[in-house]
């Protein structure tokens, strides 16, 4: 008879790290989580740790990366539901986040950690990569559900990658200063009112 495996996966070790990190990093701040203590929220030795990333900042930039590839998907298999552009923001708006990794959940974390990496210069290239990476996304789906429509994008869907991804971390960041005045769904009804005005515009 066979054994059934009953060790984690490097995947299912990564991902209880990056869980664990989440809420040390809201409890303690990011500069003030060590090694250890990210470890044993995980439930995981400081040599399991290390068998997965060799640093903090290694730990922090593959959530980072993680985050992205999950929203990259999600995206995709958001756009091929919805065809034009108002119904892909509208399913955007009613998307379940409970399910989301955990920068998805805590735009607050996301774009702390964000700020982290941006303070060293070292680390910028990493962050860089990724910033190109998510206004490619939003160029892309820009510029799909243009085509479906049969409509030409107002502006090179390049630059409305940038203008978006710049909305989203602006709202981050009011949310963060001014909860009360900064609901978590400002950056979507942002981008539906942006598009309905610019349809009227056009029109």
């Amino acid at each position: 008879m066979s054994r059934v495996r009953t060790r984690p996966t490097r995947d299912d070790t990564r991902d209880k790290l990056f869980e664990a990190a989440a809420r040390v990093f809201e409890e303690q701040g990011i500069g003030g989580a060590s090694i250890e203590s990210l470890a044993a929220a995980a439930g995981f030795t400081r040599g399991a740790f290390y068998s997965n990333f060799k640093s903090k900042d290694e730990l922090i930039i593959a959530m980072l990366e993680d985050h992205l590839a999950q929203t990259t998907q999600r995206n995709l298999d958001l756009l091929a539901k919805h065809k034009n552009l108002a119904d892909f923001i509208e399913a955007l708006k009613t998307m379940d986040r409970s399910r989301q990794d955990p920068l998805g959940r805590s735009p607050l974390l996301h774009m702390e950690m964000i700020l982290f990496v941006a303070r060293a210069q070292k680390r910028r290239p990493e962050l860089a990569k990724r910033l190109r990476a998510g206004r490619k996304l939003i160029a892309d789906v820009i510029e799909t559900t243009a085509k479906n429509t049969g409509k030409d994008p107002v502006l090179d869907p390049a630059w409305w990658g940038a203008i978006v991804l710049a909305m989203e971390d602006g709202f981050r960041l009011h949310r963060l200063i001014d909860p009360d005045t900064t609901p978590a769904d400002s950056f979507v009804r942002a981008i539906g009112d942006l598009r309905r005005a610019l349809d009227v515009g056009s029109a």
